[in-house]
C-alpha cells in the first residue's frame, strides 16, 4: 500500500511512529533525463550540518532504499557524536548498480544527484560510500560546494578508506587490551570478510601487527589482490565458513550491514566482533545476544569512524597526520565505551548509544 505520493505506508510509519525513525528530513530525488533516483535523509542537525556518504546500490525496492537511507543516517548521527564532530547525521543512496552505467549517462546522474545536494544549502554534506568513489565526488562537486571525499588534485583529501582501516584496527587493538591485556594482534586470528576498499588496507595493518589472517570476498579479484602479495593469508569461501573458522579471535564484517543476526551470532567463533561494516547488528537485541555469547562487540559506528574524521577534516583544509591522530582516538573511545558497558551492565552497543545520545541532547540544549 502506498500513500498519495506513491510512498510506501511503512515508510511513513517508521519516520514518524517508531524508534528508528525522528528523522529531520527525507528527501526523494528524480531526474528523469538521467535516470537518477535518490533518497537523502537527514537524522539530525543538533551538532552541525549532517555529514555522511553517498552509497549506490541496486536495491531491490525503492523500499527498501528508503529504508536504508534511514538505518544509515540515523547510524551517522551516532557515529559524527562519538566521533567528537561537530556534525549530524544524513546519509544518501542512488538507487541503481553503477558497474553497469555507461559512463556518460552516470556523469549526468552525479551531477544531477549534486544539484539536490545543492538545494539543501549546506543541511547535508556529501561524500563516498558503498559504490561511490574519490572520482565520483568530482563529478559531484562541479554542482555542489558541500561534497567532501574529492581526489587532492581538486582540493580533498581522496581515499577515506586508508583512515577507516587505521580506525577500525584501533578498534581491535582496545578490544585486545580489554579482553586480553594486551593491544597486540601478534598471534590471534582475525577473519575479514569483505577485502574491498576498506577491508584490504585493514588486512595490511593486521599483517604488519603479526596476526593471521583469513579472509573471503564475493569477488574474486578483491581476494586476490591480498592473497597474490600475500600468500600467507588464508581464504575461506564464504562468510557463512568464515564465521565458523575454528580458533578465530576476531571477527571484522567489512562488507554490507546486517552481519550479526540471529543466523549468525550463535555460531560465531571469534571472541571479538570489531568490522568496518555499517549497521552490522540486523535488528535489536542482537547485541544482547552477542554478551550473553561472551562476545565483545566493538560498536562500528564508534571503530569505523576513521573515514568521516577525514571527510570532516577536508571541509577546513585537509592535513592528513592531524586527521590520523583523531583517528588514534579511536582506540581511547572503544575502551571508554567497554567501561561504561561494564560499570552499567549494559552490552557495549547501548553503552555507545547512551555516551552519543548525551552529546547530541547537550547540543539541543545550548
Amino acid at each position: 500500500m502506498t500513500d498519495v505520493t506513491g510512498v510506501p505506508v511503512d515508510v511513513l510509519q517508521t519516520l514518524f511512529h517508531s524508534a528508528q525513525g525522528g528523522h529531520e528530513q527525507v528527501v526523494i530525488c528524480q531526474d528523469r533525463a538521467s535516470g537518477l533516483k535518490a533518497v537523502i535523509a537527514l537524522h539530525s542537525t543538533a551538532l552541525g550540518p549532517a555529514l555522511g556518504g553517498t552509497r549506490f546500490y541496486p536495491y531491490a525496492s525503492e523500499a527498501e532504499a528508503v529504508a536504508d537511507a534511514l538505518n544509515l543516517s540515523r547510524g551517522m548521527s551516532y557515529k559524527n557524536a562519538m566521533a567528537g564532530l561537530d556534525h549530524g547525521g544524513g546519509k544518501a543512496v542512488i538507487i541503481g548498480d553503477p558497474d553497469t552505467i555507461e559512463a556518460g549517462r552516470k556523469t549526468e546522474l552525479l551531477l544531477a544527484y549534486g544539484r539536490f545536494v545543492a538545494s539543501l544549502g549546506g543541511r547535508y554534506v556529501t561524500a563516498c560510500d558503498v559504490g561511490t568513489y574519490v572520482t565520483d565526488m568530482d563529478v559531484v562537486a562541479r554542482e555542489c560546494r558541500w561534497t567532501t571525499g574529492r581526489s587532492p588534485e581538486n582540493g580533498g583529501a581522496g581515499d577515506s578508506s586508508v583512515l577507516t582501516a587505521f580506525g577500525v584496527f584501533q578498534g581491535m587493538r582496545a578490544s585486545a587490551q580489554h579482553l586480553w591485556g594486551d593491544p597486540t594482534l601478534r598471534g590471534r586470528k582475525v577473519g575479514v570478510a569483505g577485502v574491498g576498499k576498506v577491508g584490504r588496507h585493514l588486512v595490511e595493518h593486521l599483517l604488519s601487527d603479526g596476526a593471521e589472517v583469513v579472509v573471503t570476498d564475493v569477488r574474486e579479484e578483491s581476494v586476490r589482490r591480498i592473497t597474490d602479495p600475500h600468500p600467507e593469508v588464508a581464504v575461506a569461501v564464504d562468510t557463512d565458513a568464515l564465521i565458523r573458522t575454528e580458533g578465530l579471535d576476531i571477527y571484522a564484517p567489512c562488507a554490507l550491514g546486517g552481519a550479526l543476526n540471529d543466523a549468525t551470532v550463535p555460531v560465531l567463533t571469534a571472541k571479538v566482533v570489531c568490522g568496518a561494516a555499517n549497521n552490522q547488528l540486523a535488528h535489536p537485541g542482537v547485541e544482547k545476544d552477542l554478551a550473553d555469547r561472551s562476545v565483545l562487540y566493538a560498536p562500528d559506528y564508534v571503530v569505523n569512524a576513521g573515514g568521516v574524521i577525514q571527510v570532516a577534516d577536508e571541509l577546513h583544509g585537509f592535513d592528513f597526520d592531524r586527521c590520523r591522530a583523531k583517528a588514534a582516538k579511536i582506540f581511547d573511545t572503544t575502551l571508554a565505551i567497554f567501561a561504561r558497558a561494564k560499570s552499567d551492565g549494559i552490552p557495549p552497543a547501548a553503552a555507545a548509544d547512551r555516551i552519543a545520545e548525551q552529546r547530541m541532547a547537550e547540543a539541543r540544549r545550548h
